[in-house]
């Protein structure tokens, strides 16, 4: 190629080395030039030839267009269409300065591009709420976690063309020994565990230059198993998860994103926990949690998930659902199975012990749970941490709970003795304050939705609101 068609892609090309894990001297000995030359060209004071893009490209396998996609022309283009926004009407820039900007300063591009979404999406969002509190119309369309939520909860969770793929995986890592040999043999990886410190923040790292997969050593062994499992997923699975994202529709690419994330954790659990297997290990122990999670060296929260994705047609289990919690009652996950309401916006029903177990860390609760309309459910519920492994290490404290329909709760060992307690006993639980319209819960926050609250002038009632009839 003629050398007019050189680029200057100088702070690309720290990005990339930066996101490979290499030094300048690293990416020098790989692409066959000297460092000081690297370093040249990351300040932009050479030029990219065509001929070191195709090494570049195909030492690291990357895509060619990826050099100089998002962060070239349509970086630009973005850029341009958003710094016409009425916001910025005082603002004349050039179409030269746009291209400068997105092809010299990639990652201030970048970043101005993200403020600017971030900004539309909040301002997206608190229109969808309004018109949400107008007409009862859908308030999420534009939420990525939505998104996501809706394409597993269209599928029940369940993809059976991931666990076809991840059995035969898993036979194949048996039979290499496990999963660091099977990286070592399939791949020419080793896997290497480092400090923390070392590791920057990251739990795994694909280190392509030194051919490694570095894990943080404060993992405990369920999280490196998961990890593990999780990088080959990402280096076999990809057509696989590619194609089920195909069939999905998102409206935004965090949609996406969040669902990529989400195949590739189950195919990680399917490896880990193989269908075949796993399905008859849940029915032979009933459905005991921990005892599945020993038998596969999974976490209990692993566990739980897995036991979500039940539903292969053919080879059906129990139909769970699935939610995890913080202490202020955010949901980070939630997967639905079984027919459970869950609230959609808003904080779930304070009586459902799911919201109670902070108070005794590690210990299953259970409980029996029935709804306004008379539907009946079987929970257990626990606390799960993550982070920690050492001292001082940051970590967080969250509530799971899993939990089926009345009618499949006999083919679980929770429900066998004492702690079992009886569906009569159950507790009588909202989907959440606005939505419950039971009148002498004590526990309620909130007025529910077109009930007219009566003074309390002259007589105040033990709930928090009295109703008219």
């Amino acid at each position: 190629m003629a050398q007019d068609s050189s680029v200057y892609l100088g702070p690309r090309l720290r990005r990339i080395r930066r996101d490979l894990g290499l030094t300048q001297a690293n990416m020098a000995a790989d692409l066959d030039i000297s460092p000081s030359y690297v370093a040249l060209l990351e300040r932009n004071q050479r030029p990219l030839t065509a001929d070191l893009l195709l090494r570049l490209a195909r030492t690291y396998r990357l895509d060619i267009a990826s050099l100089g996609g998002e962060d070239g022309a349509g970086q630009a283009t973005r850029l341009a269409t958003i710094l016409k926004d009425p916001m910025f009407t005082d603002i004349d820039p050039a179409p030269m300065d746009v291209t400068d900007v997105s092809t010299n300063y990639p990652a201030i591009a970048g970043a101005l591009i993200r403020l600017y979404t971030a900004y539309r999406e909040e301002q997206l969002a608190l229109a969808d709420q309004s018109a949400e509190r107008e007409n009862g119309g859908e308030g999420d369309a534009l939420d990525p976690i939505a998104e996501s939520r809706r394409f597993l909860a269209a599928r029940r969770n369940c993809f059976p063309a991931l666990d076809d793929a991840a059995e035969k995986l898993a036979e194949s890592i048996a039979e290499a020994g496990g999963m660091s040999p099977y990286l070592k043999a399939k791949h020419g990886l080793r896997v290497r565990r480092l400090p923390g410190e070392v590791m920057a923040g990251a739990s795994r790292r694909l280190n392509h230059h030194g051919r490694e997969v570095l894990l943080d050593d404060s993992l405990d062994t369920a999280s490196q198993r998961f990890q593990l499992a999780l990088q080959i997923a990402y280096l076999e699975l990809r057509r696989e998860m590619e194609a089920l994202l195909r069939e999905g529709s998102f409206a935004t690419e965090n949609g996406r994103s969040l669902t990529h994330r989400a195949l590739a954790s189950y195919a990680a659990a399917a490896i880990l926990m193989p269908y075949a297997a796993f399905a008859r290990a849940a029915e032979a122990r009933r459905y005991d949690v921990e005892a599945l999670a020993r038998q596969f060296g999974a976490s209990f929260e692993q566990t739980a998930h897995r036991l979500t994705t039940l539903q292969k047609p053919g080879q059906e289990r129990v139909p769970f659902f699935f939610i995890r919690v913080d202490q202020a009652g955010n949901v980070s996950k939630r997967l639905d199975g079984a027919g459970f309401p869950f609230a959609r916006h808003g904080g779930g029903c304070p009586l459902w012990t799911l919201h109670q177990v902070f108070r005794t860390p590690r210990q299953i609760v259970t409980q029996w749970l029935e709804l306004p309309d008379g539907q009946r459910f079987f929970s257990i519920a626990r606390t799960v941490t993550a982070g920690g492994g050492g001292y001082g290490a940051p970590r967080a404290e969250r509530a799971i709970a899993l939990g089926c329909a009345a009618d499949h709760a006999g083919r679980l060992i929770y429900t066998q003795g004492p702690a079992g307690v009886s569906p009569d006993s159950a507790t009588p639980i909202g989907v959440a304050c606005r939505l419950c319209h039971r009148p002498d819960c004590t526990a309620r926050s909130a007025p529910p939705i077109g009930r007219q609250v009566l003074p309390d002038d002259h007589r105040r009632a033990s709930a928090p609101f009295g109703f008219s009839t």
